[in-house]
């Protein structure tokens, strides 16, 4: 082309998520039953939607003809009112109908979030990673995402020292960014860690991120702790949505709050200048924010939320106390959303281990996939070519662990607990070959 049309941050823009897709997709081809471990839709792993919750949204299809049009471009009033009423008896950060701005789908709010950042401006994020935070913050700053550990020998739990040292030796940083309930290690922020975390951002004049899309979907010893909650007057922006806990994902429905945006004028410029992009767009989805306030306000939904955690605690339970049976891997409980992650010890992969494959024709497709993939995305390309069963590697989530994450989402307890033995199984083989 005679002017070129690539941005330099393109290369960022990895989501293993779906990306492995590809190869699942090309084994089904070649015979091998594909068992989805990959993605976080509880919907596609057979979830089923509470009779009630149906109910809701079909009146609304029937009989409210508004939702058939557009919203107000901040999104419909009446649920920005609901959010900022139940929020605001929390205590803590006090917001009102315009601190909220919908969005579609957190995906949408994530891409815009670091779009609008001014291009030197960084934001610093969890290791292991979940991709769309950290490709749309690497696309826009056009480098590598900057990262904070999360240390699997402590339940996940963040490297403070690591945040604080990061932030103070680099200038470029604006803001944290923490995911909690995290995804995709199930760990849950304490209050205290937290506290620590906003103390930096206090002390180096920072704002906060907070994803809290899996806040109602907790389930081990620590209690969620809202961003809202323990801010205090530092500016921040906390992510929700409707896509993990009704679950609704294909309604693409998400929020975003603002806190103390007039603490800080640059804030307060950045607040607006998220409002007008999503002015450019018009509006998002309105069927989904006009039933929310209903759903969430339901007699029935917190009996809702409390069977959902429940079983994702009993799976939780099996996974862990299968999984750290397994010499060479670390496995701590999740805690909260509906991950949880698996990290193989230092330098026990090779590039020579395999697992038993019947098909000599799958056999020599996954022999040459394999060529040049780091050592953790080998072993699980090995593993669906092998067992069917397809997860993520670590690697894909920018991290430099090894390791893989799965899901609690199968609804049926014998093929959930069948699924987890038989990756405990692969391991053992994968790690003796």
């Amino acid at each position: 082309m005679r002017t070129n049309i690539i941005n330099r941050g393109i290369d960022e823009l990895t989501y293993e998520i779906r990306g492995i897709v590809a190869v699942g997709e090309e084994l089904k081809k070649l015979g091998v039953p594909i068992y989805w471990e990959n993605i976080g839709d509880p919907v596609a792993k057979g979830a089923q939607i509470t009779p009630w919750i149906k109910e809701i949204v079909t009146n609304h299809v029937r009989d409210n003809d508004s939702s058939y049009g557009y919203s107000p471009t901040r999104g419909v009033l009446a649920t920005r009112e609901f959010i900022a009423q139940e929020r605001n008896h929390e205590g803590g950060a006090q917001i009102t109908p315009n601190d909220i701005l919908f969005y579609n789908g957190l995906g949408d709010a994530i891409a815009n979030v670091y779009t609008y950042l001014n291009q030197g401006a960084r934001v610093i994020g969890p290791n292991p990673a979940y991709p769309t935070h950290s490709s749309a913050e690497g696309a826009h700053a056009k480098t590598k995402h900057i990262t904070y550990s999360l240390n699997p020998h402590r339940n996940w739990l963040p490297d403070i020292e690591d945040i604080r040292n990061k932030v103070r030796y680099n200038p470029t940083v604006a803001g944290i960014l923490i995911i909690n309930p995290d995804n995709p290690t199930g760990m849950v922020y304490p209050r205290r860690v937290l506290e620590e975390i906003i103390s930096i951002a206090r002390e180096y004049d920072l704002f906060v991120i907070a994803d809290e899309i899996y806040a109602n979907i907790v389930y081990g010893d620590e209690a969620f702790v809202s961003l809202a909650s323990i801010i205090g007057d530092v500016p921040g922006i906390a992510m929700r949505g409707l896509s993990k806990e009704v679950p609704w994902p294909g309604s693409r429905c998400g929020w975003v709050e603002f806190y103390n945006t007039k603490k800080d004028p640059m804030f307060e410029r950045y607040a607006k200048a998220l409002v007008d992009a999503k002015m450019l767009e018009v509006c998002s989805t309105t069927l989904p924010q006009t039933v929310l306030p209903e759903i969430f306000s339901h007699n029935k939904y917190a009996s809702h939320i409390t069977t959902l955690a429940d079983e994702y605690r009993k799976k939780a339970d099996f996974a862990y106390n299968t999984l750290r049976r397994v010499r060479g891997v670390t496995a701590p409980k999740p805690a909260g959303a509906f991950y949880g992650a698996v990290v193989f010890d230092e330098d026990i992969l090779r590039d020579d281990q395999t697992l038993p494959i019947e098909s000599n024709e799958v056999r020599m497709y996954i022999e040459k996939a394999v060529q040049g993939l780091p050592r953790d995305k080998r072993f699980v390309y090995y593993l669906m070519a092998s067992t069917g069963i397809c997860v993520v590697p670590l690697s894909g989530m920018n991290s430099e662990l090894e390791g893989f994450r799965f899901t609690l989402l199968e609804p049926n307890k014998e093929r959930f607990e069948h699924m987890i033995n038989t990756v405990a199984t692969s391991i053992k083989q994968y790690l003796a070959s």
